[in-house]
């Protein structure tokens, strides 16, 4: 088990991630109206937003009040506990302004999405005619990952590895892992709670998006210590003094 607490990305220009505060809040908000209602509004709100694959192939009818096939876009807006949206949002917490940064905001709000909803399909076409709902925004997440490694391979991530140690490492090293760890899932772990279909097709699609959405300065797999930023500061600082104030 990783959970990252913090990372150090020399390369990022900007610290304002407004959109990926957004979706950070919009989802908090949605779990705690989710945590906090009946449960007759619990079980109408999970039968209209959470993704049942046999309500959107059609094997079942629930008399929702969307169409079911739009829940492939909400089902990454409902959480199943508290330590389900904590894991998630500390992921997005630490590594989605980067990605907001790579992107530009419009760009990472669409990626987002576009992951949360290839982890659904993902997940749907693994088991059409499953009842079991899924909720999370694990999928989305996942493509976020992918494009932290395809973007900062050689950033520093502090993490929590089994829950409470804490590790510095390269996010080659730690998200290489936690990649590994999701493929290793699909193939020998078989039902549990976890999607892990989600968690893969999230990966997929934000690997791709990446190298389409990214700005144009932005380089694929580059590693650049914190030393040598500084040190390109401090020269750039002699003809532009805006530098060394940054």
């Amino acid at each position: 088990m990783v959970i990252p607490i913090y990372d150090n990305d020399p390369l990022e220009k900007s610290h304002r991630a407004y959109v990926n505060w957004l979706l950070i809040a919009v989802t908090v908000a949605a779990f705690l109206v989710q945590n906090n209602a009946s449960d007759d509004t619990v079980l109408a709100m999970t039968r209209d937003y959470a993704l049942i694959p046999a309500a959107i192939t059609g094997k079942v009818t629930l008399g929702g009040n969307l169409p079911p096939i739009l829940s492939v876009f909400t089902y990454m807006f409902l959480h199943g506990s508290w330590s389900h949206i904590i894991g998630n949002m500390l992921f997005l917490w630490v590594l989605g302004d980067n990605i907001e940064d790579a992107l530009g905001p419009l760009r990472y709000f669409f990626f987002y999405m576009l992951c949360g909803a290839a982890g659904g399909i993902a997940f749907l076409l693994s088991a059409p005619d499953g009842v079991v709902p899924l909720v999370g925004a694990s999928g989305a997440v996942a493509g976020v990952v992918a494009a932290y490694l395809m973007l900062r391979p050689c950033a520093k991530i502090t993490f929590l590895a089994f829950g409470f140690v804490p590790f510095r490492l390269g996010s080659a090293w730690v998200l290489g892992a936690w990649v590994l760890m999701q493929i290793w899932n699909v193939i020998n772990v078989h039902g549990g709670e976890t999607a892990w279909w989600a968690h893969i097709g999230g990966l997929a699609l934000g690997a791709v998006l990446v190298v389409i959405l990214r700005r144009p300065d932005v380089t694929l797999f580059e590693c650049v210590r914190p030393g040598d930023v500084m040190a390109v500061k401090e020269v750039l600082s002699k003809t532009n003094p805006r530098w060394g104030s940054r």
